[in-house]
């Protein structure tokens, strides 16, 4: 089973896979050296596949530059990036660690190839050469949610850092259901339980209350900044003038009752505007599914007479049930097995968080979950230039509002469904093998090729100052 901790990320946008799981493996890469950082004369950074395809416009390539100079996805201050990456582009001036500076060229020691490694659409190789001239290299793949595995691990289905076998361990929503049933527990309390065999309750409650008031902040600046979005699409922000609409028509029922829809819509696009600029958002699962469960959160306070805080860390926790039971049994990268994985993920979340805090039984919350994923079956992930915005924000708004939906008509039911969640999941990782690899975040199909103004699948470096840091 999946930690909560590991599902919900705080980190910096656009692109969980593509950005947060690059940095975190530039991070390990320094950890492999060491010592040996300070004996390093020439850096390579070699992308593959996906991270190829679309590297320049999920910032892949300075993602992984950053983490080699020793910044984190949890800390970094993404206001500064521009800062931090002007002494490689402007003096090709590379400190590792903030230790050991190298001569770095993007020309020559960055590489790019279009062709995926044979284990995973979304490989890189880091090559340290040393003083003595011998050589470090380490490949990785970035396996979406911003989890990573280098060879070995992929090769035996282990995570770099094993954890302690939970109180509750499951692999399937008939075990979690089983598990509940026999023990007398809600999904989040079971959760709750697994949970704290690694860490203690003060430490999950201040994790889970960190992961809501980061949400909440995205939302906040969201909110707050127009303009146009980097990257060379100019795409405009809408989520500030909508806000200021709303806001004015806050309280008014005669638009046929719909106006939270409304609501939901902005906070998603929200959400997804500050990642598509590099912010700080939370991994759920993905950042390209970033703004639906935050969305959805935000329709609970809103919304919902019986909000409280509690609600909110159950949620949380309920929805990461689901998000374990998705990334161990199918997959939750747009680059394995398209849009459905990550949108389709985050709605089957969102949808059982909110059926459990809305009062929902066991079976309700799973059932609420099946229809949150069947209904985003087959989604593939096109994003227009390798940026994710079009048609990546607005899917976000809409499988938020579809989420809510699917709680609400599990709850009107009795939690029995003819497919099962499990089956869900089973035909979600089928479809996803069947699907075209175009359709699977390369940019070479669907909408990525069909619209006009598309002339690229690669963004060029932006000038540093230009407003778009890549990250």
């Amino acid at each position: 089973m999946i930690s909560v901790f590991e599902l919900f990320k705080i980190g910096i946008g656009p692109s969980s896979s593509h950005t947060v799981g690059p940095m975190v493996a530039a991070n390990r890469f320094l950890a492999d050296l060491g010592d040996q950082v300070t004996q390093v004369d020439e850096i390579t950074i070699e992308l593959y596949g996906s991270l190829s395809s679309t590297g320049k416009g999920h910032a892949t390539d300075t993602a992984i530059l950053l983490g080699l100079l020793g910044h984190e996805p949890r800390s970094i201050d993404t206001t500064a990036t521009d800062a931090y990456l002007q002494p490689i582009y402007q003096e090709q001036k590379l400190t590792l660690g903030g230790r050991h500076e190298v001569f770095f060229d993007g020309d020559q020691h960055l590489l790019w190839d279009d062709q995926p490694l044979p284990q995973h659409p979304n490989g890189m190789r880091l090559t340290a050469k040393l003083s003595d001239g011998s050589m470090l290299s380490r490949t990785y793949f970035s396996i979406g949610g911003g989890f990573i595995k280098d060879s070995d691990e992929l090769e035996s289905n282990k995570n770099h850092d094993e954890k302690q076998a939970f109180v509750y361990d499951f692999n399937s929503a008939e075990q979690l259901s089983e598990l509940c049933q026999k023990h007398g527990l809600s999904i989040a309390e079971l959760m709750l339980e697994n949970e704290k065999s690694l860490r203690s309750e003060s430490e999950i409650k201040d994790y889970l209350n960190e992961v809501w008031d980061t949400m909440q902040a995205c939302v906040t600046q969201g909110c707050k900044v127009d303009g146009i979005l980097p990257g060379g699409l100019n795409v405009k922000r809408r989520a500030k003038a909508l806000y200021e609409q709303l806001s004015k028509e806050y309280g008014y029922s005669g638009n046929g009752s719909l106006l939270a829809m409304d609501w939901v819509n902005l906070y998603a696009l929200a959400v997804n505007e500050e990642n598509a600029a590099g912010g700080k958002v939370v991994t759920a699962p993905t950042n390209g599914a970033a703004g639906i469960i935050p969305a959805v959160l935000h329709y609970y306070r809103g919304f919902i007479p019986s909000f409280n805080y509690q609600g909110v860390s159950e949620f949380l926790l309920v929805a990461g049930a689901v998000g374990a039971l998705i990334k161990q049994n199918a997959s939750i990268s747009g680059a394995e097995v398209g849009c459905q994985g990550e949108v389709g993920s985050a709605c089957a979340m969102a949808a059982a968080g909110l059926a459990h805090v809305l009062g929902g039984s066991v079976a309700q919350c799973l059932n609420a979950a099946e229809i949150g994923l069947e209904h985003n079956l087959g989604l593939t992930c096109d994003p227009i230039a390798g940026l994710v915005q079009v048609p990546c924000i607005e899917r976000n708004a809409m499988a938020s509002v579809k989420a809510i939906n699917a709680a609400r008509l599990a709850l009107r039911g009795d939690g029995s469904h003819h497919v099962s969640l499990d089956k869900a999941i089973a035909t979600m990782k089928a479809t996803g093998m069947d699907m075209m690899d175009k359709y699977k975040e390369t940019a070479k199909g669907g909408l990525a090729v069909h619209v006009t103004d598309a002339a690229s699948n690669r963004i060029q470096i932006s000038n540093i100052g230009s407003g778009f840091s890549q990250c």
